[in-house]
């Protein structure tokens, strides 16, 4: 475990890199007995200093809920990150490219509660329960650490590579549509890079959803009411560059635009 002065100084650093666009060293590198409550408080350390400086959290994103983005991080097991209402962008958004670091775009939906969801025993039907409406959503992913060798315990200190969020798409209540085959073409620059279908999350988008309610428990908290909770990615990240054209199509359920400049 790493004493509460370190973990500061780490949350500090991701913050400064966040400020300055810049990339830290792994912190598995220089900490390798860090562990994964560490890299949580890490993260609950830099997210406490953004809510005191203002920020309003608007929901959570979870991650690495799919064999595809586990296959591409080369990490095996999910995690969260926090979402603040100034990293929200609507569909036809100009996103600044410079905002972010190592910027890559993903393919998810996201889950609207109308309750608060909480663990220890939260299941998909209780999330289904507690859902107005799903909504096609894409994620911008920024990373402020080293890509190459690192490990779950340095993608949860850096919020889980959470950057922002665009939605759009035709949001639908979860009795109105089969989540699990919702599927996703992503273009960049009218190239297809990516398909997917929502059961690449762990057999139903739902159950991140959930797992995330049982997660947050462990943690003294839970889901509330009004959250938007980004589900999980159903296709591997896409590498963006400045002035890149992003169109997500979901057939039914609508498309999402962006460009980056």
């Amino acid at each position: 475990m790493l004493d509460p002065d370190t973990i500061a100084q780490l949350a500090g650093e991701l913050a400064e890199a966040d400020r300055t666009r810049s990339v830290i060293p792994r912190i598995t590198a220089r900490y390798p007995d860090a562990t994964i409550e560490d890299s949580y408080a890490i993260q609950g350390v830099w997210r406490d200093a953004n809510l005191a400086a203002g920020r309003r959290l608007v929901g959570r994103k979870i991650g690495l809920t799919s064999k595809a983005m586990q296959q591409a991080t080369g990490i095996s097991e999910p995690d969260y990150g926090v979402m603040f209402d100034d990293t929200v962008y609507e569909n036809g958004a100009t996103i600044p490219f410079d905002s972010f670091s190592n910027v890559r775009i993903e393919v998810e939906l996201a889950f609207v509660l109308n309750r608060p969801l909480e663990g220890p025993h939260c299941t998909l039907f209780d999330v289904l329960r507690a859902t107005e409406y799903v909504t096609p959503a894409l994620e911008v992913l920024n990373s402020h650490i080293e890509l190459e060798g690192r490990t779950i315990v340095d993608t949860i200190s850096d919020n889980a590579a959470y950057g922002g969020m665009v939605l759009g798409g035709v949001p639908m209540r979860p009795d109105q549509v089969d989540l699990r085959w919702v599927a996703a073409m992503l273009y960049r620059n009218e190239t297809i890079e990516e398909t997917g279908v929502a059961a690449g999350v762990l057999n139903h988008p739902a159950t991140g959803v959930a797992w995330l309610a049982n997660k947050l428990h462990q943690h003294g908290a839970r889901l509330e009411a009004g959250e938007i909770i980004l589900a999980g990615s159903f296709t591997r990240p896409a590498w963006i560059s400045r002035g890149d054209s992003v169109l997500c199509d979901y057939g039914p359920m609508g498309t999402i635009t962006c460009r980056f400049a």
